[in-house]
Parts: structure tokens; sequence; C-alpha cells
């Protein structure tokens, strides 16, 4: 079952297979520059199969509970989520039917069960690894914050990588290092 939402016909977005090739704009983000995609290849997959197994969906719910999830940091857009679902459909992972309404219901399968089963341990990394860039991306909103952060990366990258840093050195930056840490973890 192929589908339209919103004006987004099939084919007139480049996505690859599974269709989570981000598009520009796609990732909402304030700078310079492109950042690092938010989910790798595959990915958004195991998200929404791990969504729809808390109750069945429709793709603008889908969208906003991967925003949640998130922390507004990410909101696919309609040429990321339908393609994925239309992967997922073919791979007979969900179900897709139309209620009275005229929605489009999403709901998974015995097999898309079975499959995020197999892939646990990696929807567990994914998780981690969201709710760490969901904290960086809160400190980075502060512009002091950044400015700390950038000027701590720049510094450290400098004299880590600079020829000749003996073992001393090393042993005293890292201990710098700990001592920082332990101090922001006993703030009240």
């Amino acid at each position: 079952m192929r589908h339209s939402h919103d004006g987004f016909e099939r084919g007139h977005h480049h996505h690859g297979r599974g269709g989570e090739h981000h598009q520009r704009g796609g990732e909402h983000h304030g700078g310079g520059g492109r950042r690092q995609r938010f989910f790798g290849h595959g990915e958004l997959r195991l998200v929404i199969l791990e969504i729809l197994t808390r109750n069945a969906s429709h793709g603008y719910e889908l969208i906003k509970e991967i925003e949640t999830l998130t922390q507004g940091n990410y909101t696919p857009s309609p040429g990321v989520i339908y393609p994925t679902l239309d992967f997922l459909q073919d791979q007979q992972f969900i179900t897709i039917s139309e209620e009275e309404n005229g929605r489009k219901k999403i709901a998974i399968t015995v097999a898309g069960q079975h499959w995020l089963d197999e892939n646990q341990e990696h929807l567990e990394h994914i998780q981690e690894r969201v709710k760490a860039r969901c904290v960086g991306f809160q400190l980075r909103k502060n512009p002091q914050m950044k400015r700390a952060l950038d000027n701590f990366k720049a510094v450290l990258d400098l004299k880590v990588n600079q020829e000749g840093l003996s073992d001393a050195q090393l042993k005293q930056i890292i201990g710098i290092i700990d001592r920082a840490s332990l101090d922001i973890t006993q703030l009240d």
C-alpha cells in the first residue's frame, strides 16, 4: 500500500532504501554547518517499531513522538517517515490500514516485534546515544556554555596532539579533567 500525505508524492524526494536519508533542512539546528545525522542507517526503523509497541499510531503522531523523544532537537519530515513506513510494510514489520475517517492506522506485526526483539541491544544503544545527544544540545543552547566547551576542546586538542607530550604531562591533563568533573558533580 503506497500512499501520499500532505502533497508528498513517492519519488518527489530523494531518499535511499528505507527513506532514512535526510533532506536539506530535515534537522533543525542553529549555527553554521551541517550536523551529523540524528539516526544512522536503519535506526529510525527500530525507533518507529519501538514506538508502535506502545500503541498503534498514525504518521503524524510518529513524527511528534520522535520529536518528543529527541526533546525537540530532531523532527523527521514526512519525506523521511513515509518511505520508512513503506519499507517496514514491505518487510511485513507493520500493517497500515485505513480507518473510517480516512486516516491510516499503523500497527506493528508479529514479524516486526520479532525483528525488534532481535535488535533490542542495538535499540538500547540508539536510546542511550539519543539521550546523550539531547544533553549536549541543551548545553550548547547556552552561548557561554558553548564558548567554554569549544574553548576546552580546542585547548585539549592542541595540548594532547602537540609533539613531545610526555606521559607526566598527559597524566596532569587527565588529573585536571577528573578534578573538574568531580567539582561539577559536587555542585548544589
